[in-house]
């Protein structure tokens, strides 16, 4: 047993001292091993070599499960390391190549890039998104905690209105020290705080059909979170005349409603489904029908969780689907969703043969 450990030890230092990999000097431990088990097997009791490295098998045969074991761990783990630096490598570009990752932000978002469904590429399409959020309020409070949480590179946020105290109940990124400043900038302040790794704009102005087209065109997802048809139905204009995809949500009282609006890529517009205003006291305002504190939050939330998935492509969207909940019986169901050939916004893009 002496001769095959100092053996063992010749392989092991001689590979070290060339520079071979663990997983090789494991494997030319393994080789030598089976040969001297091989050997015990073959020669027959009381020949010198069997003397010279034991009497029996066994102890050759547990030895040989260990390495066989630490060199398929090694293998294991080396495949491990390659496939997570696979997974954190930002995708290739044709013509740049955006920024690695800092170690603080490899941190940051080590969740993410553990999904398979995100991973190091989708972080950094989400890093590269340029998001705008219409409106601060109970459903952009939410998402754009979450959204500037999640690594989404620019954020937009516009709001022409200023925090109030009766905004408190719901509208999360706002505290008692913002009341009276204007929205866009408090939520704007809560999400650089929170990451300071992303770019946030703030437009303390209503949109209007005179920004509107331009403002849609430096981003590359919508999300709609106002509390009037009017400016829903303007966003969804400007959003189908630029090509950007929209994810829209409403609420009131205890129930909520979220789609992904998406003409170019066969869904949709919010038209299709909504093609003219609600009749006087049909939709009445928060302000009018009151709301759970946490629905925004539920709704808001989910508008984020959409929007990391169509921006990573991870997982199946509300494209072509609508998501109703209701919170006072905890209940969800997801309805489909088709495009209309008449509809005066979109005429029907989103129709197969139509996109």
């Amino acid at each position: 047993m002496i001769v095959v450990a100092a053996m063992a030890a010749v392989i092991w230092i001689t590979g070290w001292a060339m520079g071979s990999p663990r997983q090789a000097r494991l494997l030319m431990l393994g080789i030598l091993l089976t040969a001297i088990l091989a050997l015990h097997v073959v020669l027959p009791d009381g020949h010198p070599l069997r003397e010279a490295t034991g009497q029996e098998p066994g102890f050759w045969l547990l030895l040989v499960g260990v390495v066989v074991a630490a060199w398929g761990y090694m293998q294991l783990l080396g495949r491990v390391r390659a496939e997570a630096t696979r997974r954190q490598a930002p995708p290739a570009a044709p013509v740049q190549a955006s920024r690695t990752f800092s170690d603080a932000e490899l941190g940051r978002y080590a969740r993410h890039i553990t999904l398979r469904e995100i991973g190091g590429i989708g972080q950094r399409a989400l890093h590269d998104a340029k998001v705008l959020v219409v409106g601060a309020g109970g459903l952009g409070s939410p998402a754009l905690l979450y959204l500037g949480a999640a690594g989404v590179g620019t954020l937009g946020v516009i709001d022409g209105d200023a925090v109030e105290a009766s905004n408190l109940q719901r509208q999360v990124i706002h505290g008692e020290a913002d009341l009276g400043r204007p929205k866009a900038q408090s939520a704007a302040d809560a999400v650089v705080a929170l990451n300071p790794h992303v770019s946030v704009r703030t437009y303390s102005r209503r949109l209007t059909p005179d920004i509107a087209a331009e403002l849609l065109e430096s981003y590359d997802l919508v999300l709609d979170g106002s509390d009037s048809f009017e400016t829903r139905a303007l966003v969804n204009r400007s959003a189908v005349r630029a090509g950007k995809p929209l994810i829209a949500a409403a609420l009131t009282q205890w129930e909520g409603q979220i789609s992904l609006y998406d003409p170019a890529h066969g869904g949709p517009c919010y038209a299709c489904l909504f093609p003219e205003a609600p009749a006087p006291g049909l939709a009445p305002s928060c302000a009018e029908a009151g709301v759970a504190g946490p629905l925004p939050g539920i709704m808001g939330s989910m508008m984020a969780l959409e929007a990391v998935k169509h921006l990573a492509g991870a997982g199946e969207t509300l494209r072509g689907r609508m998501l109703l909940f209701d919170g006072l019986h905890a209940e969800a169901r997801v309805v489909a969703i088709d495009a209309r050939r008449d509809c005066p916004v979109c005429g029907g893009r989103g129709l197969p043969g139509r996109a």
